[in-house]
Order: C-alpha cells, then sequence, then structure tokens
C-alpha cells in the first residue's frame, strides 16, 4: 500500500525543499498532503477538511514555497507572494516556525514574517517594508497594517491560506476578513484548511474560493479507538477535585496531560489546589502575555513539564453566543470568571490548531460547551501516528453536551465514541478528607492574588528580561513557568501519602518497587570479610574520599554500619 502513495519527490518540488522534508525526518507525506500538495501545485483552489494532526500545516506550506521559488527564477523584484491567515497568535506563531523549519536551504530567497505578536504597528512597520515573501497573521492586524499602508496586496499577492478556517468567524473576525478583502487582488489561489465544515465554514467558502477542489479526507473527526481512547466518567463538582488528585498524585494517569478548564479562575484555582500536594503545573490563559504563552508550549514540547491547565475560553469573541451555547451549565461559574479582572486576548486560543507534541492524555475537567470545541481539544493527543486518551468530567448539568458529542461522534464512526470509564470512586474515599483540606485552603482570595501575581511574574518575564534573552538565549530554558505561586497556606503533610490511604487493588500499579524494596531490606548480612569496590564512589565507602568532620549523626550511622 505505501508503494502506491504519492512520494515528495515525485511531486516536482525543488530539491532545497525536498532536503528541509528529509531534514524533518518525514519519510512520506500524510494523506492530506499526498491529496492537497500536488492540486495545489497545478493552481487549483482547495477546501480540505483533515482531523487535527494530520499535517494540514505542511499540506499548505509546502506549495506555497515551492510557487515562490518558481517565480523568483523568473521575477526578481522582492513582494509579499502569500498571506496566511489564522486566528490566534500561538498558531501563527507556529506557522512561522513551520515554514522556516521548510525554508532551512532556501531562506535567502523566501523569507516569512509573523505579524500576530501584540508589538505596535509601528515597530512591526520595519518588517514588512522589507517586503517578506509570505506574511502570517489574524485578520484584525493584517487589515490594521494594510490600512496603515505598512503592507500592500492589491498587486503582489499570488496566494491566500485561511488555516483553521472554522474557528474564524467564531473568534469573531467576520467583519475584519470581509474588509480585507477588498485589499486583496481579483486573481489569486485559495486554500481553506479546517477541522470540521460548518455553516462558518461554507460562508467562507462563497466569499473566497472560485471553483474549489473540497477534500473531505478521513471520515471521522477523529482518530478511532485503536488510536484514541475516549472516556467520560459522571462526577460532581467536589469528586472532579478528588478524581484528578488521585489521578495525578498516584500516577495513574502517565506521560504528559493537558487539562482543559472553563474559565481563568477555575485554571488558577486548580493549581493552586494540586500544590497543596506537591503537584507542579504551568496555567494557559488569555491574561498571561503572548511570548509567555508560547515559551510554555515550547517547553512543553521539550518535555519541561508535565502538566499544562489550559483554559478553553470560547467566550472570548461572541460572550453571547457562548453563554446560550453554555445554557446548561451553571451561571454562577461564568459570572465569576468574568469578574476575575485581567485583560483578555482574543486572539488567544490553544486548545485550536496549536501543535502540541506527544501528549498522552486530555483531560476534560469542564466539558466543552461544543461539539466543535471538544474535537479541537481532544484533538491535542493522537495527533499523526502516536496513541492517546482523553478523560471527560461530567456533571449533571452538562449530561446534555455530552449525549451532543457522542450523537456527532458515532454519526461519524461508530468506534470513535464515548466509552464509560471504569472507576470504582468508593475505593478512593479516603482520599476525600484530604482533598478537602486543601480546598478549604483555595479561597477565593488566594485565587485573585495568585492571578495577580502570576501576571506579574509573567509581565516581567515576558517584556523586561526580552532583550536580555535575546543576548543569552541559553538562560531563557532556564526560566520555568510551574513554580509553586503560594497565595495559600500549603501544609505540607499533604504532599505525601500514607500507605495505608492506597486502595489494595491500585498498590502494585502505584509503587510496583515497593514489593522489591522490601525483600532488599530483608537480605541476611554475609559473614566475615567483605571486599569492597573502589570503583562505586560513594562517600563512606572511600576512606581516601571520607576526610571530612561531618557531625555525630553520621559518626552514629557509621557504628551502625560496622
Amino acid at each position: 500500500m505505501a508503494a502506491d502513495r504519492l512520494q515528495f519527490h515525485e511531486m516536482g518540488l525543488d530539491d532545497r525543499l525536498l532536503k528541509a522534508v528529509a531534514d524533518l525526518g518525514w519519510s512520506q507525506p500524510t494523506l492530506i498532503q499526498e491529496k492537497a500538495i500536488p492540486l495545489a501545485l497545478e493552481g487549483k483552489d482547495l477546501l480540505a477538511r483533515a482531523r487535527t494532526g494530520s499535517g494540514k500545516t505542511a499540506a499548505y506550506a509546502v506549495p506555497v514555497i515551492q510557487r515562490i521559488l518558481a517565480s523568483k527564477q523568473s521575477v526578481r523584484e522582492q513582494d509579499v507572494r502569500a498571506l496566511i491567515l489564522v486566528p490566534t497568535k500561538e498558531l501563527g506563531q507556529q506557522v512561522q516556525n513551520m515554514i522556516r523549519q521548510l525554508t532551512a536551504f532556501c531562506s535567502r530567497d523566501v523569507r516569512v514574517a509573523d505579524i500576530t505578536g501584540k508589538a505596535d504597528l509601528s515597530a512591526q512597520r520595519p518588517i514588512l517594508m522589507e517586503k517578506p515573501d509570505v506574511v502570517v497573521g489574524t485578520p484584525s492586524r493584517v487589515l490594521a497594517h494594510l490600512t496603515a499602508q505598512n503592507l500592500v496586496l492589491n498587486s503582489s499577492l499570488e496566494t491566500l491560506v485561511v488555516d483553521e478556517a472554522d474557528l474564524l468567524f467564531s473568534f469573531g473576525f467576520e467583519a475584519d476578513l470581509k474588509s480585507l478583502l477588498c485589499h486583496l487582488p481579483k486573481i489569486y489561489q485559495s486554500f481553506l484548511m479546517s477541522a470540521t465544515f460548518t455553516e462558518d465554514v461554507q460562508a467562507l467558502k462563497e466569499l473566497l474560493l472560485h471553483n474549489p477542489v473540497i477534500l473531505k479526507l478521513q471520515g471521522s473527526q477523529l482518530p478511532d479507538s485503536s488510536q484514541l481512547q475516549q472516556y467520560s466518567i459522571k462526577c460532581e463538582e467536589e469528586d472532579k477535585f478528588l478524581l484528578v488528585y488521585t489521578l495525578l498524585k498516584l500516577r495513574l494517569v502517565q506521560g504528559k496531560t493537558l487539562v482543559f478548564v472553563g474559565a481563568v479562575d477555575r485554571s488558577y484555582r486548580l493549581k493552586l489546589f494540586l500544590e497543596q500536594f506537591g503537584i507542579p503545573a504551568c496555567v494557559l490563559n488569555s491574561e498571561l502575555p503572548v511570548q509567555s504563552r508560547c515559551h510554555i508550549i515550547t517547553q512543553f514540547n521539550q518535555g519541561f513539564y508535565d502538566y499544562i491547565i489550559a483554559t478553553d475560553e470560547e467566550s472570548l469573541a461572541d460572550p453571547t453566543a457562548a453563554a446560550q451555547a453554555a445554557a446548561g451549565k451553571g451561571k454562577k461559574k461564568k459570572k465569576n470568571s468574568e469578574r476575575g479582572g485581567g485583560k483578555k486576548d482574543k486572539e488567544y486560543g490553544v486548545a485550536r490548531g496549536v501543535d502540541f507534541q506527544n501528549i498522552a492524555n486530555v483531560i476534560n475537567f469542564d466539558f466543552p460547551t461544543t461539539v466543535e470545541s471538544y474535537i479541537h481539544r481532544v484533538g491535542r493527543t493522537a495527533r499523526a501516528d502516536n496513541p492517546g486518551t482523553a478523560l471527560s468530567f461530567t456533571s449533571h448539568t452538562e449530561l446534555e453536551l455530552l449525549l451532543e458529542v457522542e450523537e456527532a461522534l458515532t454519526g461519524d464512526n461508530a468506534d470513535s465514541g464515548l466509552k464509560p470509564y471504569e472507576f470504582k470512586m468508593e475505593e478512593i474515599e479516603g482520599f476525600r478528607y484530604r482533598c478537602r483540606d486543601a480546598m478549604r485552603s483555595v479561597t477565593k482570595q488566594a485565587v485573585r492574588e495568585a492571578r495577580l501575581k502570576e501576571i506579574k511574574q509573567e509581565l516581567l518575564n515576558s517584556e523586561k528580561l526580552k532583550t536580555y534573552f535575546e543576548d543569552n538565549p541559553r538562560d531563557l530554558q532556564l526560566l520555568r513557568h510551574d513554580k509553586d505561586l503560594h497565595p495559600a497556606v500549603i501544609k505540607p503533610h499533604l504532599r505525601n501519602v500514607p500507605e495505608y490511604l492506597i486502595p489494595e487493588t491500585l498498590k502494585g500499579a502505584v509503587n510496583p518497587l515497593s514489593s522489591r524494596r522490601k525483600k532488599k531490606k530483608l537480605k541476611p548480612k554475609p559473614d566475615g570479610v567483605v571486599k569492597t569496590s573502589f570503583k562505586k564512589n560513594i562517600q563512606g565507602k572511600n576512606p581516601l574520599k571520607s576526610f571530612r568532620y561531618s557531625g555525630t549523626r553520621n559518626r552514629k550511622g557509621k557504628a551502625g554500619q560496622s
């Protein structure tokens, strides 16, 4: 089957592009790349639906770069030839990184600029004056530059790409996008990439595409059960905290984990709750500076952190629509999250399009309010051919939402539905008093203080140290985002889990080495002279390295050994 598939070297790509593809370790194209790249190179408009993690970014980036390289052979004039529109700043940086990797061997011929950042228009003007070949930005930021005449596209643009097209209207970019089209030439090639086909995508298709080829790849919007295991468990508010504590503290959830909550306050409440038990976690939300958010994602992908608590804030762009969608959810929760303060960034979105690498698990601590949101959240795991697990906590107010998601998923593919998570809550009742103890410390005041402290800390990291980190890039690796915030009273005894509290059925899974350690302790000491190994550089074993006075405690220890 693999032999019948079209390979990268058979697509007529530039040698420099093929070399970059080989360096990235892509032995063969994914299904969306195999179908989309040849059609794009023929000059056709594309509307492509493929699930998250299927390689959509490269599917449009490769033909965009190839077209620029081809045109550079005949036209030497420097101009903006491609515009890539994205809904969020995080996705903008990711797209820029992907294009830079693909142009590693032709970086002089193909230059890319990401203008999604929060910098002033005047600060980005010099970058655009150099006329980079590819511009990546959100519709509002691109329109602002077009209006300020920092960017001119009506004569030079050849390709327009809209990535995560199903999210652009939901992020409030409809008016900006329609205004932006007036600044584009009459003829250009367009690509629309989306994980779902919604009414918004149909509206965009009418606006942007001319006789497009429609690619509907992979019947289901999420991988099937052989790759992605999806579970749901019914639990109320207190049980959610009890269950997440048990899963993380007893290491029943292995690997990198994304925990999604529905509001900024909830993310800090959960972080402070986990801090009580010595479980470090990062917080990602719209109030943090964009540089900090992107740095957290980069470090998470590099394996610095195990847990991220991400806020999936659907109410940023259109609060009324989100409120209607979440009519079944508790109203108090929404009010609290809006009252919390901080200026929110409407171009934030970590549940959408961002390529988190090697995510083993996604936990929906708060159930998503729409089917699309569920697909985008769960799509952060089981990307490419990697396995993944999704676990959703559902309260009695969220059961209708759960039914909607199940209907949508089983409608696509009966094998990709949610299974009940078989977990006996009565077995972890012993932990309940510890959780209540921790929750009493996490007051509203503590959450507010944590929120302010984190934002101040990240602003300092983001702005004042920016120039320092430009000169000392290695020190940026030492900057961590999962430090304890500590506005709540920390109770040291909660960090340790007494063995008598661990259920019998979980003892082997929690600490499989405990039985071996006991056996080692019971080994009798050999009689007579024992030959010691000087190779082991252990203090106290090698007499040449033990000339150090270390107090009476060590003396007693040595007496016991002899």
